[in-house]
């Protein structure tokens, strides 16, 4: 896996339900390295803190395997990489064999895959359509967040590759399924997998149990 584009945003002001909101996520293409912190990237902007940035949530990754996919869905938006608010746009990267708790090289920082992405109402103002959010839920292309074991610089073309790997772990898109496909006849051995593995962090657990899955 390789990292094909460094991507940061500035604050932009949207209209929602009457109401100005800023957001962070519209992200673009930066021809220079960017550092990885504990909490977030520098010189990226982190707007709404609830649900961005933070020791979970400090770098957002996603694939570009998957932009075909959506610009044929959505064929007249203006396409650059860091559409969906990815900080890195990784090649090769596949949510079916990621493992959360996961430990990856990625250029001189050290990360540990963490929790999928849950799309809100600002991708859809992005896209132009809230359909967008249930298309993404229904894609498994989530994406995923990566925690910060070890500050460090990524520029394009650096490897994403693997040093620690969780074989009895859950996948991305498995956690993915968990939050928002759960079906007990076909998913309870899931379930019970994530609930009893430590590096599933505490939030998406209690996502289940708030949601009446367990």
């Amino acid at each position: 896996m390789k990292v094909i584009s460094t991507n940061i945003g500035m604050p932009k002001t949207i209209s929602w339900r009457g109401k100005d909101v800023k957001t962070g996520i519209y992200k673009y293409p930066v021809d220079k390295p960017i550092f990885l912190d504990r909490e977030d990237v520098e010189g990226d902007h982190v707007v709404d803190r609830k649900v961005h940035g933070g020791i979970d949530k400090a770098c957002y990754l996603y694939s570009a395997n998957h932009y075909p996919f959506w610009k044929e869905k959505y064929p007249d938006l203006e396409w650059n990489y860091g559409m969906f608010g990815e900080n890195l746009t990784v090649e090769g990267f596949d949510e079916r064999n990621i493992k959360i708790g996961a430990i990856y090289k990625l250029g001189s920082a050290t990360v540990q895959i963490s929790r999928p992405r849950q799309p809100c109402y600002k991708l859809g103002i992005k896209f132009g359509t809230q359909k967008i959010l249930k298309q993404f839920i229904d894609s498994l292309f989530p994406g995923v967040y990566v925690r910060i074991l070890q500050p460090g610089v990524v520029n394009t073309k650096d490897e994403f590759t693997l040093i620690e790997d969780t074989n009895d772990g859950v996948s991305v898109s498995e956690i993915y399924t968990l939050i928002y496909h759960y079906d007990k006849s076909k998913h309870a051995d899931i379930l019970s997998k994530a609930l009893n593995n430590n590096l599933v962090s505490d939030s998406d657990k209690k996502y289940f149990r708030k949601h009446q899955i367990v």
